[in-house]
């Protein structure tokens, strides 16, 4: 039905998530009455969101220079990081504007039964960044789930005896719910009414 071009345009939208052949028809079409002007912003990012973007050499959050804005930000508090399973669920956070420290973003939770081991995920970085000294507490702010909940787990009996104060965000999260999908008060709730693993 489409020339060649269109029908390229309409499999790559597909390939996004959430994106079916009607949705992707549709998209594709309203593209083709885009001003020349926007199309050439939009290729553009395209191609810079895969040549410019990296990954933060501190805390994994994407970035375009060796480290994000947040851990380049000196008004943030260093002492304190907030691990997280990923790079959406600090975007949440911070549309809460009550946290102001550091983060780490984990890029997935360990899980025995889907074959997910902590060398899986990104979590001896962050055992090293403890291990500097420079941390006084962390904040895991982890899906509250199994996953969740053995992922926590681990990371605390790993950090027995550092003298390092642990906390998970406040059960005022909904068990098994997905943290990009949270509202920003109850996120807030969470975050501040946190509770404390084990003692400094």
């Amino acid at each position: 039905m489409y020339p060649t071009t269109v029908k390229n345009l309409i499999e790559c939208f597909k390939k996004l998530p959430g994106i079916g052949e009607k949705t992707a028809e549709r998209l594709s079409l309203a593209v083709l009455n885009l001003d020349d002007n926007v199309i050439k912003v939009f290729s553009d990012s395209l191609v810079d969101s895969k040549s410019k973007i990296c990954r933060c050499k501190e805390c994994n959050n994407l970035s375009e220079k060796d480290l994000c804005d947040i851990c380049s930000d000196k008004s943030r508090n260093s002492k304190i990081i907030c691990v997280v399973e990923n790079i959406k669920n600090i975007i949440a956070i911070e549309k809460t504007n009550c946290y102001h420290g550091l983060y780490h973003v984990l890029d997935g939770l360990i899980s025995p039964l889907e074959g997910r081991n902590p060398s899986d995920i990104n979590i001896q970085s962050l055992f090293d960044r403890v291990n500097n000294g420079q941390v006084d507490e962390l904040i895991l702010a982890l899906t509250p789930n199994v996953e969740g909940e053995t992922t926590s787990l681990y990371i605390s009996k790993k950090l027995e005896g550092k003298g390092l104060q642990i906390s998970k965000i406040a059960h005022g999260v909904p068990l098994g719910a997905d943290m990009e999908y949270i509202d920003s008060l109850t996120l807030e709730m969470a975050l501040e009414n946190r509770k404390y693993i084990n003692a400094k």
